[in-house]
């Protein structure tokens, strides 16, 4: 039931508006003979520059919004989404959830639908960001370009700045919207077979430069000549923010209580014991002013700063309204859109940090390697969280507490477990993106005893 749409519109849906359509589509399942129902809207203005071979090559904008209806009829329930608006499509989507609610077994202890809420206020919405045109992203391409053309190098990447929100309203009187304002950088710098990169991910497009972010992917570009071969073991680590990133994000969903429960979680029999190094505590924060999640829940419950680790004792997991009933403890607010088979997990991840830069940790380093980011991580060993992977776009030999050579890349097989129990260093905690997994709040880290398996091809 889904129609992709275009538009130039550069304005989101007033809050009372939101409002109105729920209330439509709440009444609509009320006249069709639903028990209860929820309503979600979500709605995003995207607009994307991309470029290559020094040039921008595509500009687009997009607008869409679409309207999710789950009903619950006799125990069972169903979600149909739609973006036609009209009334007889809204009317024909609760029809259809209600028939594939029917066509579903009954749910074991379904919980009704919560009542109002309470919520912490955020301001997540930049009027630079909103006001971002696709002259200003060109002009920033341009620059960075412009760079790279005097380098002798090629640049590619994508400049990003949208707005979304969303809001959630269902039978009992719960109502919750959220907006946030949204801009992201991406760069690759090629160098004479060589490569390096640099991304960037804020709220406020004035919180990242992308010319600063351009020079940085220059620079590791041309140090990424010419790499030598070195043998597999274990390695001294220094880990950029990036890698950091990609590596711990595959850790989020262990602290699900139903992938305790399901003994589906690394964490399963290991609460409250010693698992990892004392300078490692993380939390579930979205409320920290460097995230962006909204503050509430696929349920519409108030989301909680909930400490999950602490001085690498693994302390509390987070819950949904069924799996807290079945644990006997209150809910978290981290549950997602009913129905699901996932529970909950946390989103807005943030890890504690330290006061070393990564230069201080290159240069308190005998002999390591500064990895750059890593990509292709795929999990060998759930309970140990044994992860494999491989290093790109800038792998560096450090003698002496300097770089002094670019190095072939290495596939790796690394416990998460044991990374986090040899992390000698921690660097402040920032916001950041990659590739393989969602931004977070990370620091870079140095770490002994990285195992890497073989060199790549590449």
């Amino acid at each position: 039931m889904t129609k992709r749409t275009k538009t130039s519109a550069h304005e989101l849906t007033a809050a009372p508006e939101l409002k109105r359509r729920i209330a439509s589509v709440l009444r609509l399942a009320r006249i069709a003979g639903a028990d209860e129902a929820e309503v979600q809207i979500d709605e995003t203005i995207d607009a994307l520059t991309r470029f290559a071979n020094n040039a921008v090559h595509q500009n687009v904008a997009e607008k869409g919004l679409t309207i999710s209806v789950r009903t619950v009829v006799d125990g069972r329930t169903s979600r149909v989404t739609t973006n036609r608006l009209d009334e007889d499509s809204l009317r024909a989507a609760v029809e259809s959830s209600l028939q594939l609610a029917a066509s579903q077994p009954k749910i074991a202890g379904l919980l009704p639908v919560p009542g109002p809420q309470r919520y912490r206020k955020v301001n997540r919405v930049s009027r630079e960001t909103a006001e971002v045109t696709p002259e200003d992203r060109a002009r920033a391409v341009r620059k960075a370009s412009d760079l790279a053309i005097r380098n002798g190098q090629v640049a590619a990447g994508i400049f990003s700045t949208g707005q979304s929100q969303l809001a959630l309203g269902n039978s009992r009187g719960l109502f919750a919207a959220y907006r946030n304002t949204h801009a992201e950088f991406s760069i690759t710098m090629q160098d004479e077979g060589a490569a390096s990169w640099a991304k960037a991910n804020a709220c406020n497009v004035r919180d990242f430069d992308p010319q600063g972010l351009a020079v940085r992917a220059s620079e590791k570009a041309r140090m990424a000549r010419q790499p030598q071969e070195l043998a597999p073991g274990k390695h001294t680590v220094i880990l950029e923010p990036a890698a950091v990133l990609d590596l711990v994000g595959f850790l989020f969903y262990d602290f699900s209580a139903t992938a305790v429960e399901d003994q589906r979680s690394c964490l399963t029999g290991r609460l409250g014991k010693p698992l990892f190094g004392n300078n490692i505590s993380i939390s579930d924060d979205a409320y920290h002013p460097l995230q962006m999640g909204a503050p509430f829940d696929g349920e519409g419950l108030p989301r909680q700063q909930v400490a999950l680790v602490r001085e690498g004792v693994p302390r509390n997991l987070v819950y949904s309204r069924s799996s807290a009933r079945k644990a006997g403890k209150k809910p978290t607010g981290h549950g997602f859109a009913l129905p699901n088979e996932y529970g909950e997990a946390p989103m807005n991840l943030v890890f504690g940090g330290g006061k070393s830069s990564v230069e201080e940790m290159v240069a308190s380093t005998d002999r390591g390697l500064l990895v750059t980011r890593v990509w292709y991580i795929r999990e060998v060993d759930p309970y140990e969280k044994v992860m494999t992977g491989m290093t790109r776009d800038g792998l560096f030999l450090v003698e002496n507490g300097k770089v002094v050579s670019s190095v072939r890349n290495f596939r790796f097989n690394q416990s998460l477990i044991d990374l986090l129990r040899n992390v000698v260093a921690l660097g402040p905690p920032r916001r950041t993106t990659a590739e393989e997994a969602f931004e977070m709040v990370v620091p870079a880290m140095k770490v002994t005893g990285f195992h890497f398996t073989e060199p790549t091809k590449f």
